[in-house]
């Protein structure tokens, strides 16, 4: 049977077992530093937001979102990861945890659920595409870590 909730204080190993390999899967790996500030973060539950799923008590899934302001519009929500434990792709527990999103966002007034995967991810370009529309938007960023490269440096503003 499967439930999504806020994660618990007994969830840490399996989330941070599911959000190492979702972070692998996109060729990242992070000092631990990092997974005890999002979970510190995650577990909070002001800033960040995160919802589990569980299939008969085992955590399989998650999701991490969060709300931010938008100047044409109400607040809007960015479901920026969400991970499926491998065995358990397929179950519906991804469109779950999309649907447990949306549900937060429409109980905070938001004006639209967003989010961003890798155009060669085409298994959850699959679900996606089932339950959103793709904007057509293209993403750009720059890198302000001194470990990232960027394509060009960019000088400093002057302050405001």
């Amino acid at each position: 049977m499967l439930s999504i909730r806020r994660p618990h204080h007994d969830d840490r190993e399996a989330w941070e077992d599911l959000f190492r390999s979702y972070l692998r899967f996109y060729g990242r790996e992070e000092p631990q530093a990092m997974y005890d500030r999002a979970w510190s973060e995650l577990r909070r539950d002001e800033r960040m937001h995160a919802r589990v799923a569980c299939w008969d008590g085992r955590v399989v899934g998650i999701v991490h979102f969060l709300v931010h302001a938008n100047t044409s519009r109400a607040d809007v929500c960015y479901l920026q990861d969400l991970y499926t434990a491998d065995d358990m792709r397929g179950q519906g527990i991804g469109r779950a945890l999309i649907a447990a999103v949306v549900d937060f966002a429409r109980q905070r007034e938001c004006s639209r659920v967003y989010w961003l995967t890798h155009e060669t991810n085409a298994v959850a370009r699959r679900l996606y595409d089932s339950v959103g529309e793709c904007s057509g938007f293209v993403e750009y960023e720059v890198q302000l870590q001194r470990d990232s490269p960027s394509k060009s440096q960019l000088p400093s503003a002057t302050p405001l």
